[in-house]
């Protein structure tokens, strides 16, 4: 008669249990220019809040080069990643970023760019934020090496990556990071200073900042 331990090692080894890479949704990775895109923002969110389309307000963009770009197709780059990371704010928090100062705008687009692209939002709550509440002080390109290593694992788009688009993507977050004021220049991580009307608006994503929420 069986202890029943043939059952048990039946069930741990089931094929279905095994981590295979890529089965885990895949990750947009188009953040390769750019950085946080602020300016271009102020130019987008009002054409939004005036046309409520925002195929409508790529076309105008595109038309009329609003964004000064010297090409026909940096302006389309632009013009389509400025809707995409626009697009997952609600018009409230468009309204806001018009109104608000520098600092807000920052926030603001940093919790849109966290929003549009997993891997960033990821990356900032696993190890931006994580390391603001251990009392971490600095932030560097191994931690980011550290963090890709680990999501290619599971993803095989990031897996594939060439190294010279690994070193673009990475450039590219942690300039957003300075942009967006929780970074320093030599790497030193800056607590995120959220105002009660800002850190309410953007309460589900205060695990996107080096913060504990209202200061």
């Amino acid at each position: 008669m069986s202890d029943g331990s043939d059952i048990l090692i039946y069930f741990a080894i089931r094929p279905e249990e095994v981590p295979i890479m890529g089965e885990s949704p895949r990750y947009a990775l188009s953040f390769t220019s750019g950085a946080l895109l602020v300016r271009e923002a102020l130019v987008a969110a009002p054409l939004y809040l005036r046309e409520h389309d925002w195929a409508t307000v790529r076309r105008l963009i595109e038309e009329d080069n609003l964004l000064q770009t010297r090409t026909r197709s940096s302006g389309s780059r632009l013009a389509r990643e400025i809707v995409q990371r626009l697009s997952v704010l609600s018009d409230t928090e468009l309204e806001l970023l018009i109104d608000a100062t520098p600092t807000e705008r920052g926030c603001l687009m940093w919790a849109a760019t966290c929003r549009r692209y997993d891997l960033i939002g990821e990356f900032a709550e696993e190890v931006l934020h994580e390391r603001f509440l251990v009392l971490g002080t600095t932030l560097d390109y191994d931690d980011f090496d550290s963090f890709i290593r680990g999501k290619a694992l599971w993803h095989e788009e990031v897996a594939n990556l060439k190294e010279s688009t690994l070193r673009k993507l990475r450039s590219n977050v942690f300039r957003m990071l300075v942009e967006s004021g929780l970074l320093s220049e030599d790497g030193r991580i800056v607590q995120a200073v959220l105002s009660a009307h800002l850190a309410h608006t953007l309460a589900s994503d205060i695990r996107f900042f080096p913060s504990r929420g209202v200061v």
